[in-house]
């Protein structure tokens, strides 16, 4: 049985590049996509190439991009034109193939096995995929290929994004030559922290990783220790499919804040908005959930600050008190009290809300018919037309954010 060829498929500049796609005038300049240009504020959503080569990074500050590159062009962010965008995209891989699986805004999977027929081989296809998409959009698609989901991904990252074709294939052939040398912190999966804990064990390079006694990882990290390993010797079973988020395992709301926060007072006011945010989209899905996750973060990206915990509760949820009241225990006891510039609560151990545990203190059939009440309110008048009073604090969010797309202009 042959291997299954799977692509991913990512923008080059994505949102840049749409901007430049549409804006003739400037397709000789550099350009970033960042919050606010006109205050000169925000962060760095995205730069094009020409704005990457005075040194310009995704996520660092409009102001410090000025100093690296005073003729930049800054642009603000249109979100609902790039979801348009990558809607068209997704219409023009699926006529490659019927196995398109969205991976980000700006990110797919493709399973082009069986196409060859129609298309030619594997190379041949990710070259009319780009071009097809150049056409239509104007656009750079850059493809990494693999016989599974994640050497596909790090084919894309680490080499086709690095070469004049923007294509590379990566497999079993070449795992050992191309992917194996590389720091252990660019393999899918390992981020700042698991690399920390990894070099403590002597474990520096994705080969150090994929040649390490298995029993050892298992022993020390539990299932995490053998995906770990699976992923460094190139082993991913999951497929391309096209229903992957159809199945809905947690519902979680991140926000970045404007500044830092210093004070519990203010944070409390941004939780609340995020546990209601949580909790009306649990409901929209007829959903509830036993468990919350709260994560913060401090600005500097250096010097990383926050936490990433959980913790259950007695009973499943979609009222945003309840959810509020456990989610605030749990960012009270881990809290370190530096700044937090971002935010985010997530709703997991999914049930359905149809099958409620009884309470002979709480009147939870009173909680939900409110909660209805509320997303009734709200669908019909607008997300500003009923708001807790604590969001027209300074520190609240809620009515900013409701005209925003993920937090940025539609």
């Amino acid at each position: 049985m042959m291997e299954p060829v799977i692509f991913l498929v990512d923008m080059q500049s994505f949102y840049a590049g749409v901007e430049k796609a549409l804006r003739p005038e400037l397709k000789d300049r550099p350009v970033v996509v960042a919050g606010d240009p006109e205050r000169r504020s925000g962060i760095i959503l995205a730069a094009c190439p020409l704005a990457k080569a005075h040194g310009i990074q995704n996520a660092i500050t409009l102001r410090e991009a000025l100093e690296l590159c005073p003729g930049l062009t800054a642009v603000r962010p249109r979100m609902g034109l790039y979801l348009r965008a990558s809607l068209m995209i997704t219409e023009i891989l699926e006529t490659f193939s019927d196995q398109v699986e969205p991976y980000s805004i700006d990110e797919q999977f493709v399973c082009v096995s069986g196409s060859e027929k129609l298309f030619g081989d594997p190379w041949t296809i990710a070259r009319k995929m780009q071009e097809a998409i150049r056409i239509r959009l104007g656009v750079r698609a850059r493809i990494g290929m693999g016989p599974n989901k994640v050497l596909s991904k790090m084919a894309c990252d680490h080499f086709a994004k690095k070469n004049e074709s923007g294509i590379f294939r990566l497999d079993h052939s070449n795992l050992e030559s191309h992917l194996w040398p590389l720091p252990v912190e660019k393999m899918f999966g390992v981020g700042l922290r698991m690399k920390k804990h990894l070099n403590r064990t002597g474990i520096r390079t994705i080969g150090d990783l994929a040649r390490f006694p298995l029993h050892r990882l298992k022993k020390r990290w539990g299932i995490m220790g053998h995906v770990l390993w699976m992923t460094a010797n190139g082993q991913d079973a999951s497929p391309v499919s096209r229903e992957t988020f159809d199945r809905q395992k947690a519902i979680g709301h991140h926000m970045t804040l404007p500044r830092d926060y210093h004070t519990a007072e203010e944070i409390r006011v941004v939780l609340l908005e995020l546990c209601e945010e949580v909790c009306r989209r649990a409901r929209r899905h007829g959903l509830m959930g036993r468990t919350v996750h709260v994560g913060c973060r401090g600005a500097d990206f250096s010097l990383p600050t926050g936490f990433h915990r959980q913790a259950g509760m007695p009973e499943a949820t979609h009222d945003a008190s309840t959810l509020f009241r456990h989610a605030w225990r749990v960012f009270e006891k881990f809290w370190d009290g530096k700044p937090v510039r971002s935010l985010g609560v997530t709703l997991a151990n999914l049930q359905d809300d149809r099958t409620v545990q009884l309470s002979l203190f709480e009147d939870r059939d009173r909680q939900m018919r409110l909660g209805a009440a509320m997303d009734e309110i709200r669908s019909r008048f607008g997300p500003t037309a009923i708001l807790r009073a604590s969001s027209l604090v300074p520190a609240g969010q809620a009515r900013e954010r409701a005209v925003k797309i993920g937090g940025h202009a539609r």
